[in-house]
């Protein structure tokens, strides 16, 4: 049984959020803060981290700052302003989706459940997946690695998806609504921002190898997959 910490100092929202998971078939655990969220992973290793960004002693973006040092696993982001700032900045730090306070619990359950879903299936469905490559880019779906020459890429669940995605049809221009699709599902409610701000975080970590043309932008329509030779970015 997947098991989810839910993270928030707010003791209501962590109760409404856990009878929500554990209803759903889910196990749920709660840390009220995020020094309390760190020793709760370090403990139990959770599946996936539902986390708030404005709590006491540490707040949710120094918490996934932290968790990303250490790998990848998936983080739902709360936040209680709506501002895109917060969002934007805890999508590049490495969550995996983000939902503004008030929510409806069903809704924070079925991103949950989409996150898990997609990581889940990672690995099962890598297994029939040969090694993928495009110029200086590798992709190695059944080991879940992406490297540039030999050096390895730490990518986030979404990040390598969309980078199979992309590498999947190297030649084709996807809209960020097929992105969308073919992560989550038809018809999951994510907004443009969301995947504009996985794929800057995505550019980010592969151009501090020096890979800047790893992603190219086609204005008014998507993104494609670049020549992956080191130069200079597409767009």
């Amino acid at each position: 049984m997947p098991q989810v910490l839910v993270v928030d100092d707010d003791p209501h929202i962590r109760q409404l959020l856990v009878f929500a998971l554990e209803k759903a078939g889910l196990s749920a655990r709660e840390a009220e803060d995020g020094e309390a969220a760190l020793l709760q992973v370090a403990k139990a290793a959770p599946d996936l981290v539902v986390l708030d960004i404005n709590m006491p002693k540490l707040d949710g973006l120094e918490v996934c700052r932290r968790l990303r040092a250490q790998g990848d696993l998936p983080i739902l982001f709360l936040s209680s302003r709506d501002d895109e700032i917060d969002r934007v900045l805890g999508i590049e730090l490495g969550g995996d989706d983000y939902v503004v306070k008030p929510f409806s619990p069903r809704e924070v359950v079925a991103r949950v459940q989409a996150i898990l879903r997609r990581a889940r299936a990672a690995a099962p469905a890598a297994k029939a997946d040969a090694p993928m490559s495009h110029g200086r880019l590798t992709l190695d779906p059944e080991s879940w690695v992406a490297r540039w020459d030999d050096a390895e890429v730490p990518l986030t669940v979404t990040e390598f998806g969309i980078l199979k995605i992309l590498l999947g049809g190297p030649t084709r221009v996807f809209t960020r609504d097929a992105i969308i699709d073919r992560l989550h599902g038809p018809g999951f409610a994510i907004t443009d921002r969301t995947v504009d701000s996985h794929v800057r975080n995505l550019r980010g970590k592969f151009a501090a190898l020096g890979a800047h043309d790893v992603v190219e932008t086609r204005a008014g329509v998507g993104y494609r997959l670049g020549p992956c030779q080191g130069g200079a970015p597409g767009a």
